[in-house]
C-alpha cells in the first residue's frame, strides 16, 4: 500500500500524520509526502521507519526547509529524498513558458498581466 499526501498546510493539517496514523499503516506501506513538511510529525515518521512500522518513505518536503544536515531522516536507507521539486514536469515547464509568453503579449497590448504576485503589484 502507498499513502500519498496532497494537502495544504493550515491549522487543521499541521501534524495531520502523527504516530497514530502511521501506526495504522501496514508494515509494508510506503508513505509519500509532496504536500508540506509540517503536515507530518517527522519524529513519529522517523520512529515508524526505524521500527519497521512502515517500509519506506518518499519525501519532497520537510518540516524545516532546507532541512538541517543532521535531520535523522536524511540518513535512512528506506527514505527517498527529492529537493522540493516534485512539481516540475515537462507539462508544467511548458505551461510556465506559455504563460510567461502570454503575459508579455498582454503587456505589449497594454493589458494587465495575469497572475501578478501581490507583493510586486505596485
Amino acid at each position: 500500500d502507498v499513502v500519498s499526501l496532497h494537502v495544504p498546510l493550515n491549522d487543521s493539517t499541521h501534524h495531520l500524520i502523527s504516530a497514530e496514523e502511521l501506526a495504522a499503516m501496514k508494515p509494508e506501506a510506503i508513505f509519500v509526502n509532496t504536500a508540506r513538511g509540517p503536515v507530518v510529525d517527522e519524529k513519529a515518521l522517523y520512529e515508524a521507519l526505524t521500527s519497521g512500522g512502515i517500509a519506506a518513505a518518499g519525501l519532497d518536503v520537510f518540516d524545516q526547509e532546507p532541512p538541517d544536515g543532521d535531520n535523522p531522516l536524511l540518513a535512512l536507507d528506506n527514505v527517498i529524498l527529492t529537493a522540493h521539486m516534485a512539481g516540475p514536469t515537462q507539462e508544467s515547464n511548458q505551461a510556465r513558458v506559455r504563460n510567461a509568453f502570454d503575459n508579455v503579449q498582454r503587456v505589449a497590448r497594454g493589458e494587465e498581466p495575469l497572475w501578478v504576485i501581490p507583493e510586486l503589484d505596485g
